[in-house]
């Protein structure tokens, strides 16, 4: 009796399809609706920790050409586009280069007059709301411990969360000029206010560069472990983290 071999390729070809498919719809949903970020620094400590893994809304803000992969935009502009709020943590391409991709939180709304007098933020000249609670301990390697000045800031819309000032009110950009935020642009900043490359350094985000929205962690560990270490990745995670929302 001959034996039946349509099976076995329409069964590879099964398993092709399969696969094709589930990288297509990735593809997809990654594109247009969800992207995975990583957090390679600490400037927007303590919202965000060196080693968070995070969604990052797409649909937030719309879509623009550093929505597609590499940014490969063909076209210019925003589709479907939508103003962020203040105190939004957004991801953005970083001006001028636009090739590196960075989290701050949107502090300042086109129209918005913004200036850093002594650590105080003021918005349109009058000052952002600033609570002192308990300093964050931390010890170095020779067990000296340092504390850190933390404030509770509260935007004129409600939106309060915690910043640092490593260097007291005595920062390198706790003392700028006012900014005036041009119309299709935005000013952002690191709640880590003393180790934050933003805004007040390299100016405004226009809002072609917006690429979504923080909005949940999905992992995080404190580094200790490598990805070729998996007997260690459980003692590594910071399950306190996961599936926090990012306020």
């Amino acid at each position: 009796m001959a034996k039946d071999r349509s099976k076995k390729p329409g069964g590879t070809w099964e398993t092709a399809r399969t696969i094709i498919y589930a990288l297509l719809i990735a593809g997809v949903v990654r594109t247009f609706a969800f992207q995975p970020f990583n957090i390679p620094s600490g400037s927007m400590i303590p919202t965000l920790l060196i080693g968070d893994y995070l969604f990052v809304s797409k649909f937030s803000y719309g879509y623009s050409r550093y929505s597609l992969p590499f940014g490969l935009g063909f076209f210019s502009g925003r589709i479907f586009g939508s103003v962020p709020e203040r105190g939004d943590v957004a991801v953005f391409r970083h001006p001028p280069t636009n090739r590196d991709d960075f989290i701050k939180r949107i502090v300042g709304l086109p129209g918005d007059r913004l200036q850093m007098i002594a650590g105080q933020m003021y918005l349109n000249g009058n000052p952002v709301d600033r609570k002192r609670i308990e300093d964050h301990l931390s010890r170095d390697h020779r067990g000296s411990v340092r504390r850190v000045p933390q404030y509770v800031e509260t935007l004129p819309n409600g939106r309060s969360y915690i910043i640092r000032e490593g260097f007291g009110d005595r920062g390198p950009a706790d003392n700028t000029r006012e900014f005036v935020v041009p119309p299709g642009n935005y000013f952002a900043m690191g709640d880590n206010r003393d180790d934050s490359n933003d805004s007040r350094s390299w100016g405004f985000v226009p809002a072609d560069n917006l690429i979504g929205r923080a909005e949940i962690l999905f992992y995080s560990t404190d580094g200790t472990a490598g990805w070729l270490e998996p007997w260690r990745w459980i003692q590594a995670t910071r399950f306190d983290r996961l599936f926090d929302s990012v306020d």
